[in-house]
């Protein structure tokens, strides 16, 4: 009887959850942490007074798959997605499931970081570089330093098959001439391990367990200013970056209010938001958060999307091949 009456309220509450949603005048689906997306809404909100807004996260995996569901359904409930990477988004503007909207933000933006019809764009950059305890015999420039013997057994990096930001990582590093899978080859064969996300990573670097990481940028950073003994590099190649990008759903029914959000998130305001939170904002001329150097002095590698989306099955099947399928 006690399983029947929550489950009875389960479906209660998720009822009440659609019918307030279908009610607002805009629905956020996206993956940021509780506290940005409750900041990132709060922001909006002040800026369009009047407006109601729901949003659900979750990670973009479970995100993705609530929403496929919803479509199956001939119901998708989002007008608005605000997820981690551009090549999700790539395969639903593939799809035919994205808006096209040309934001007149967009002038403030590097062509490379939104579609250049207008179905997404990037609201941050999230860096992935090298991160190393301060008690490391060498201090890493490169990529390729972490192949050196001085680093022998003594590298972790997040897996491609757990992590989105590692995946994409790969494909961004594999799709230079100068690194390729052959770079992947040469981590493998120094001893580098390659498990689970990138909070093991840190752990694990910051502990003295590893003396060098592969890791996402604010992570290192953030632990530096509390006293961790790490430091973090942008090498000298480049780094890749997932940007959390935003995009309008093609069924919206709140078309105004979506557009009116995805001018927000892109504008000035929105992305001081995005900077108070600690992240690097993407619009140009923007200030980036204490303990990272300046915006112009980050290189980003190159990276392709479509090409991404096209090449994801076989990057996970080479990885796999070279690191093991344990992720």
């Amino acid at each position: 009887m006690k399983t029947l009456l929550s489950a009875l309220t389960a479906v209660v509450a998720f009822g009440a959850l659609a019918t307030s949603a279908t009610a607002a005048d805009l629905v956020i689906y996206t993956s940021q942490p509780n506290e940005d997306a409750q900041a990132t809404v709060d922001g909006f909100k002040a800026a369009n007074p009047g407006l109601e807004v729901e949003w659900v996260r979750d990670g973009t995996t479970k995100i993705m798959a609530k929403l496929m569901a919803e479509i199956e359904a001939g119901n998708p409930v989002a007008d608005v997605l605000l997820i981690a990477d551009t090549v999700t988004l790539e395969r639903l503007k593939q799809d035919k499931r994205l808006l096209a909207y040309k934001s007149p933000e967009a002038k403030a933006y590097d062509a490379s970081l939104f579609d250049a019809d207008g179905f997404y764009y990037s609201t941050k950059l999230i860096t992935t570089g090298i991160m190393y305890n301060t008690q490391a015999s060498m201090k890493p420039t490169s990529w390729k330093d972490l192949a050196k013997p001085e680093a022998k057994g003594l590298v972790t990096m997040p897996s491609p098959l757990t992590s989105g930001a590692a995946l994409i990582h790969a494909q961004t590093l594999t799709a230079d001439p100068a690194l390729g899978w052959d770079y992947y080859r040469a981590l493998k064969d120094n001893g580098a391990t390659a498990s689970g996300g990138n909070g093991a990573v840190l752990k694990s670097v910051a502990s003295g367990e590893k003396a060098y990481g592969v890791v996402v940028d604010y992570m290192p950073i953030r632990e530096k200013a509390k006293g961790a003994p790490v430091e973090f590099v942008f090498p000298a190649e480049g780094v890749s970056a997932v940007t959390e990008p935003v995009a309008i759903m093609a069924g919206t029914k709140h078309q105004d209010a979506a557009k009116k959000f995805v001018d927000y998130v892109l504008s000035e305001k929105g992305q001081e938001g995005f900077l108070k939170l600690g992240y690097i904002p993407a619009r140009n001329g923007m200030p980036v958060p204490a303990g990272f150097p300046a915006r112009d002095t980050i290189k980003l590698m190159p990276f392709n999307a479509s090409d991404a989306l096209k090449n994801t099955d076989k990057d996970l099947k080479t990885f796999s091949e070279i690191f093991g399928g344990n992720g």
